[in-house]
């Protein structure tokens, strides 16, 4: 669908933005609620994608190709996660949110340490898969007991703060893991008892790791909040499966077309990382604290400023009488991407390269928050975890599965080359994009339709 046609179809069938009652302000405790859970995000990031920037010693030590390598930072990790997911998002609708949020945090902080442990590809393998299936308690938990703390109008604040934790994460990765891989390699540690014996990368994934246990003391202070009823709501009881996969089947113009979309663009937003520091330093010969620190930084700052920039752009669509900002802003960022990304297979420096990496981080960062509380808004309360991690699932699949072996598989056997590394992730990204603007374009309508209902 074009972006003209869809404008054409909001211009005739659009309802007029509903007229909010006043609501009380978030209490402190929201707020420190929002500040625990992000730096959860933040670590969680840091612990999955610190791997990426330590590509190259693990091609060494172990002899891999790009392919093997790809399912580490996917297969590995997505495979528990799908696996989780349902398991997770069924316990934050029937049990006690904290508690899941507690325990996935210290699971998925010791997978991390336990990677530095690794001997061999399958041991971090595996190890990798008890990060990955950890770290699946943390999107429906979250996401639920945020809708719960926040009056509707802050919910996607609420969530655009949360949202930037996966690019402070991913940029913290960068950073200091290529400046850590670079200082392990002047220490000396044969003389500590066990650490003697560790690789630089190795050392680098036993930091990483310790964090997060941290956060596990600060979660405890957290406060459980009473469920709201949501849009389509009429009573805050369990939902039965079967009612949970009604209303899902009912609503599929929305819901089929918005999983569609969003895992499409999560390619765009996994592809980028994964593979963005290993085409910087193939083709311009960067290093890789150099890529770690630039890139970094450019991932965190342009990340969080377009996760902090999406409601901002979306409150005031809906003052513009927009109903469906949420959605809206989501399909122009897709369409965005799509140049963005096709320039990547034409720059011819690295700093070109810098720039056409920084677009896109903003620009795929831009709808992450708006279409994460566009959901919780939508969804009935007791389902909210469910069809956060179906959510989950199918962006899983797509991004951190898919991604990083598509553009893998590419380099390896189309272009059989691997400083063209960045012309396979130019190719996946434009086309990833493209999916994700026709699918959310699709879901506008039925988004509208369930709003309407609550109104």
């Amino acid at each position: 669908m074009s972006a003209a046609a869809v404008l054409r179809a909001d211009a005739a069938e659009e309802p007029a933005a509903p007229v909010l009652p006043p609501e009380p302000a978030p209490t402190r405790a929201a707020w420190y609620l929002i500040f625990v859970l992000t730096l959860a995000y933040t670590v969680s990031f840091v612990d999955r994608q610190v791997l990426n920037l330590l590509i190259g010693p693990l091609k060494a030590d172990f002899g891999l190709s790009d392919t093997r390598l790809s399912l580490l930072q996917g297969l590995a990790f997505t495979t528990a996660y799908i696996l989780f997911s349902p398991v997770f998002g069924r316990m934050a609708d029937t049990g006690s949110r904290k508690a899941l949020l507690i325990g996935g945090i210290g699971l998925w902080s010791l997978g991390t340490s336990l990677c530095g442990l690794a001997r061999g590809y399958w041991q971090l393998f595996f190890a990798r898969a008890a990060v990955g299936g950890a770290e699946a308690s943390l999107t429906p938990a979250a996401w639920s007991i945020i809708a719960d703390s926040f009056p509707t109008r802050m919910i996607p604040r609420a969530f655009s703060i949360f949202l930037m934790g996966p690019y402070i994460g991913g940029g913290l990765a960068l950073i200091f893991g290529g400046l850590l891989l670079e200082a392990a390699q002047g220490w000396e540690l044969g003389a500590v008892p066990y650490l003697g014996a560790l690789r630089p990368w190795q050392v680098v994934f036993l930091i990483a790791g310790l964090p997060g246990f941290a956060i596990m003391l600060l979660m405890l202070r957290i406060r459980e909040p009473a469920r709201k009823l949501a849009a389509m709501e009429t009573r805050p009881e369990r939902m039965p499966f079967a009612e949970v996969w009604r209303t899902l089947a009912e609503h599929r113009d929305f819901y089929g077309n918005f999983y569609a979309g969003m895992a499409s663009l999560v390619i765009v937003l996994y592809a980028f990382p994964a593979w963005m520091p290993a085409m910087l330093m193939r083709r311009f010969g960067a290093s890789a604290a150099e890529v770690g620190v630039e890139y970094g930084v450019a991932v965190l700052v342009t990340g969080s400023i377009g996760v902090l920039a999406g409601p901002v752009i979306a409150e005031r669509l809906r003052r513009a009488g927009r109903i469906d900002a949420l959605m809206r802003v989501p399909f122009f960022a897709a369409l965005a991407l799509v140049p963005i990304s096709l320039s990547l297979a034409f720059v011819p420096s690295y700093g070109s390269a810098m720039v056409v990496a920084t677009l896109a981080s903003f620009a795929y960062s831009l709808p992450q928050a708006l279409a994460s509380s566009g959901l919780q808004m939508a969804t009935p309360n007791r389902m909210r975890g469910i069809s956060s991690s179906v959510y989950v699932f199918v962006a899983s699949v797509m991004g951190l599965g898919a991604a990083p072996t598509i553009v893998a598989l590419l380099t390896d056997h189309v272009f059989a080359d691997e400083r063209s590394v960045g012309l396979s992730l130019s190719v996946t990204c434009a086309g990833a994009a493209a999916l994700s603007a026709f699918f959310v374009g699709r879901a506008l309508k039925g988004y509208r339709r369930i709003l309407a209902v609550g109104t």
